[in-house]
């Protein structure tokens, strides 16, 4: 038989101290991370904070401004006199679409004639263009079949009843013989004008 040996931990107590150290620097360690990143935290929500009651801030500022400025232009139904309903009846009933003049334009210009640029001018939308000569065809003949088109199109010739060729010239643009021409429509006068 062998003999059985106990061993006998007389240092249990030392351990036990070390241990509970080991614990206390952890939870402080564990607190002090905690509270860094509690303070950096308020620190942001307070940065957000002020940055938005800043913007709020201003936000109010520009509306008590724009409600300054509203009120300034603002006039009472009582203060209109016949020359401001006048005039503006003659902005609603005189103004013109032009998004959709420029699309009828476009779907009556044909492959054959080219508009250079337009400009519109007491009443008068000019239209400058360009054709290139061929020698089977009168030299107008399209400028006048294109102006008939102009009349024909409701779009145009409701705002511009009176459509006219004013003028042409023979020209040269890179060897082949064009004519340049303008044509006047002219904007009727609604309302009694």
């Amino acid at each position: 038989m062998t003999p059985t040996f106990f061993k006998i931990n007389l240092n249990k107590f030392g351990e036990l101290k070390q241990q509970i150290a080991r614990e206390k620097k952890n939870f402080f360690k564990t607190a002090i991370v905690f509270l860094v990143g509690l303070v950096i935290f308020t620190s942001f929500v307070a940065f957000v904070n002020v940055t938005l009651n800043q913007k709020i801030d201003n936000r109010r500022d520009l509306l008590n401004q724009i409600k300054s400025e509203i009120k300034k232009y603002q006039v009472s139904g009582d203060y209109l006199s016949s020359n401001d309903l006048a005039r503006l009846a003659k902005t609603s009933t005189e103004r013109i679409f032009w998004a959709k003049k420029l699309v009828a334009l476009s779907e009556k210009t044909d492959d054959k004639i080219a508009i250079t640029h337009f400009s519109f001018k007491d009443k008068t939308l000019t239209l400058y263009g360009i054709t290139k000569m061929d020698r089977d065809q009168q030299e107008h003949d399209l400028i006048y079949n294109f102006i008939g088109k102009l009349k024909d199109n409701a779009e145009i010739s409701d705002d511009f009843p009176e459509i006219k060729f004013i003028k042409s010239r023979r020209d040269f643009e890179k060897d082949v013989e064009i004519i340049r021409f303008q044509i006047d429509c002219i904007k009727s006068d609604k309302g009694g004008k």
